[in-house]
This record gives structure tokens, C-alpha cells and sequence, in this order.
């Protein structure tokens, strides 16, 4: 089960994911991505501290978004991934291709830089 809350700060869209990304949850990652891109945020900056695990189906809603951030240039950043859940990202070659950062604030830092 998960929980996923939206809090906007400093023209960025901070998601906080809460519990598991699995098949079914992985819907709800996509809706939220989506309405942030769709009300035009700059910025969106994923909270991972409270994500206990991620499935593939989550996995492939992060990439499915890595193109249409580009062209939007809209930066996407990850910060405060457990081990357990930073390994998946590593193993699937997926740390490569986001931004992933430790904490918060180097998260909203590397946003920033990479939105000039």
C-alpha cells in the first residue's frame, strides 16, 4: 500500500512517496507525475525517505517521463532513497539515467542548477 502527498515549494513540486510502488500503486505515482507536469511546475523533486520498496511497474513510471522532462525541460530529482531501494535503482542501470541525490536540500540545489 501506498501513500503519496504533493507540497509545493519554492516553484517545485515535491512528491513524498510513502509505503510500496508496486503494480497497482505504480498507477497512482503516474497520476501524480502527471498533474504536476500538467499544472506546470519547473521542478519536481521526489521524496523517497519513506518508500519501503519499488516494483518494476514503479521503476518504468520514473522512465517513462525521463524524455518528456527534457523536452519540458522540467528536472526531475529523487533524494533519500533507503539502501534497499537505491540498489534497485542501481542494479536496473535506472541511477544513471536520474538525478539522485541524499538529501533535500542538495535534491532542491541539483533542481535548481539543472532548470537554468
Amino acid at each position: 500500500m501506498v501513500h503519496i502527498k504533493r507540497l509545493q515549494e519554492d516553484s517545485a513540486d515535491i512528491i513524498s512517496i510513502i509505503g510500496e510502488i508496486d503494480a497497482s500503486s505504480s498507477i497512482e505515482l503516474d497520476l501524480t507525475i502527471a498533474k504536476s507536469l500538467g499544472e506546470g511546475f519547473k521542478k519536481i523533486i521526489v521524496d523517497c525517505s519513506a518508500m519501503e520498496y519499488i516494483s518494476s511497474a514503479g521503476l518504468g513510471v520514473f522512465m517513462s517521463y525521463i524524455e518528456e522532462m527534457k523536452d519540458k525541460n522540467v528536472p526531475l530529482v529523487l533524494f533519500g532513497m533507503k539502501e534497499k531501494v537505491a540498489n534497485t535503482f542501481s542494479i536496473l542501470g535506472l541511477a544513471d539515467l536520474l538525478q539522485i541525490c541524499k538529501t533535500k536540500q542538495e535534491a532542491k540545489k541539483l533542481a535548481d542548477d539543472l532548470s537554468v
